[in-house]
């Protein structure tokens, strides 16, 4: 059965990079996933969803999900605050 989310992505290497895929059903933990790459610098080439790769706005809107939750934690580590008052605050929490 295929996995309802693969993200293939590869870790930025002097001499190239090797790609890897991480495969879940669940979209927060893609998102989550997602969120760590961008955490890392690792490079994303490409995420489907049931087998077929997802239109480009499909693509930026998991991105920017993923970007707004590195965000939050980031604020909340950084401020020493909880998430409900990053979002209070700031509109960052997912």
């Amino acid at each position: 059965m295929i996995a309802k989310y693969n993200i293939e992505f590869a870790a930025p290497f002097r001499k190239g990079a090797q790609t890897s895929h991480y495969q879940t059903d669940d979209p927060v933990t893609a998102e989550q996933f997602l969120a760590e790459l961008l955490e890392r610098g690792f490079k994303i080439r490409e995420i489907k969803h049931d087998g077929v790769a997802l239109s480009q706005n499909a693509f930026n809107k998991m991105l920017k999900t993923a970007a707004n939750i590195l965000v939050s934690q980031h604020l909340c580590a950084s401020l020493d605050i909880t998430p409900e008052e990053e979002r209070s605050r700031f509109g960052f929490a997912a």
